[in-house]
């Protein structure tokens, strides 16, 4: 019997959840699903461009299993490339994290507010009103 999976950090859902090849009706292509855990080991490996390491730390798993759903993410991203098929975003066993990230622009501060509090009217530092949400 296998290990139950560890929950995954993820920071954000993404905005957009379908991906398809343009001019083809969805209902005429194969889906191949990507979890959220392997779209967020995407978006910090190759947007951010974070080793491995503390990409893991951020997710809450081991390197060996960062590296794993990166790879995983890898496969299926270039297989609806290159087969013409639906990616659609959905699913994984993931703990989403519930916060903002903002920074000023006066004074550089970072710092993150809970969802559900509505927008800082001001940086907590400097209190220049200058900010804006990074995530």
């Amino acid at each position: 019997m296998p290990r139950p999976t560890k929950c995954r950090r993820v920071q954000y859902s993404p905005d957009y959840l379908i991906f398809n090849p343009a001019g083809v009706p969805a209902r005429q292509l194969k889906e191949i699903d990507l979890t959220l855990d392997e779209f967020e080991s995407i978006r910090l490996a190759d947007l951010e461009g974070l080793y491995h390491v503390e990409a893991a730390r951020k997710m809450n798993v081991s390197r060996q299993t960062f590296g794993n759903i990166l790879s995983s993410a890898h496969n299926k991203i270039a297989e609806m490339l290159v087969h013409g098929k639906a990616l659609t975003v959905k699913g994984g066993t993931i703990s989403l994290k519930n916060e903002r990230l903002f920074k000023c622009n006066d004074c550089g501060a970072k710092w993150s507010e809970p969802f559900g509090t509505g927008r800082p009217g001001y940086c907590q530092s400097c209190n220049s009103e200058n900010i804006y949400r990074m995530k």
